[in-house]
């Protein structure tokens, strides 16, 4: 199926180019249009002006570990044994601009192959990719379907980056964008030009996202939902409502939104920290609603021989909530030096529910190069539990449990 999907974005890229291709003559034609080109990233370079967009990218991660001690390992424990495993993320991207102010984007993706331990094991897994989880099937999926559009709040433009999630060039200085549809909440949240994207940068879930950041998504990381951004030119404000799974983790997303939702709020403000150096900081929170289970209440449970191993799904009930805050700065520091920095905590009473069981995190990075091509990065990341969480009891929790440590990402 990967190769199909492959023959198909080879087959259909020339019409991206198709509008060069009418119009007058060749002898009268004016010079080429401007290519996006970016031999470090792309085979092909990306028309400036064409309103289609059609590209492809593969990921495989290849990782694996030596044998290790372990007093105790359970279903849910990293794999004390040698391992080696290998992910596959094959993602289709299509844009439509149809006019200077409203776009269409249709992704396809497919995943496949498996990350250590089945992914189980560590709150700041090794590899972001595994998020998607392969063991659901290996057939296409929609990874992206939503609309854009953009309201002019002032005459002024400024210069956008054309990419697979937006195709505009140029947009007011001050302006209100609408996005609706199917898309990954970190597509637009607590981004970080040098620490969010496992593709070019870093592999550790815990490094390229906010690992205290339980965002509304199911088991492959994507949701549906609206965004609404106000955006001038120094600073900006984004608010997200959204569907949060049925269960934990789950595929299914509950569309009641009064009954389960995801609330994101983030600030951001482009200005650097340092005198005349290029900056960004930002500032998150986040409230959950869902059937959630209480981890005291497990414990509880426990300890009054309710049940015989504390199971956070026995204790769930409807209309719980889950909030908590990031920060987010980013920095040049010295051309081509940029570092970033990430804080984030969570309330860790009730059930991390879509993306890991990280309550406190704190990861900070740097990066030396112009471009996600050529740069090098390196990345720290802490994170642990809360108090409830961790607290001691004879029998192993019936979760994939956290505890405080440090981790690099390559």
């Amino acid at each position: 199926m990967r190769f199909l999907l492959i023959i198909g974005a080879v087959l259909l890229w020339p019409w991206s180019a198709l509008a060069q291709l009418s119009g007058p003559s060749v002898d009268s034609q004016p010079p080429a249009e401007p290519q996006i080109d970016d031999p470090e990233t792309r085979m092909f370079g990306h028309s400036a002006t064409s309103p289609l967009w059609i590209s492809g990218q593969i990921n495989e991660i290849a990782q694996g570990h030596p044998s290790f001690p372990a007093e105790y390992s359970g279903p849910n424990s990293l794999k004390s044994t040698s391992e080696f495993a290998v992910s596959n993320v094959f993602t289709l991207y299509t844009a439509y601009e149809f006019n200077e102010s409203f776009e269409g984007i249709f992704d396809l993706e497919e995943a496949s192959g498996h990350g250590i331990s089945d992914a189980v094991g560590l709150a700041g897994f090794v590899n972001l990719d595994v998020v998607r989880n392969p063991d659901l099937g290996k057939a296409p999926y929609v990874a992206r379907l939503m609309l854009h559009k953009v309201f002019r709040l002032s005459k002024g433009n400024v210069e956008s980056e054309r990419g697979p999630l937006s195709l505009f060039t140029e947009l007011p200085a001050r302006r209100l964008e609408i996005r609706a549809g199917k898309f990954s909440m970190v597509d637009f949240f607590d981004l970080n030009s040098v620490g969010s994207d496992s593709h070019l940068q870093f592999n550790n879930w815990t490094v390229d996202n906010n690992g205290a950041y339980d965002y509304a998504a199911n088991t492959r990381g994507y949701t549906w939902g609206a965004i609404a951004t106000y955006l001038s030119p120094r600073w900006a404000v984004r608010y997200a409502l959204a569907m949060m799974p049925k269960i934990a983790n789950g595929e299914n997303l509950d569309a009641n939104l009064f009954r389960a939702s995801g609330q994101n709020l983030e600030f951001e403000y482009r200005g650097g920290l340092l005198p005349h150096r290029d900056g960004v900081v930002r500032l998150l929170s986040y409230l959950n609603t869902a059937n959630m289970g209480n981890y005291q209440d497990s414990i509880n449970q426990y300890k009054a021989g309710e049940v015989s191993t504390p199971d956070i799904t026995a204790t769930r009930r409807q209309g719980r909530h889950k909030y908590g805050f990031g920060l987010n700065v980013e920095q040049v520091v010295a051309q081509p030096v940029r570092v970033f920095v990430r804080l984030g905590w969570n309330d860790g009473h009730n059930e991390s529910f879509a993306y890991t069981e990280v309550d406190r995190t704190a990861a900070f990075g740097s990066t030396f190069g112009e471009d996600c091509g050529s740069a090098k990065s390196t990345g720290w990341a802490w994170r642990t539990s809360s108090m409830v969480f961790r607290q001691p009891i004879e029998n192993t929790w019936r979760s994939v449990g956290s505890a405080s440590c440090w981790a690099t990402a390559p």
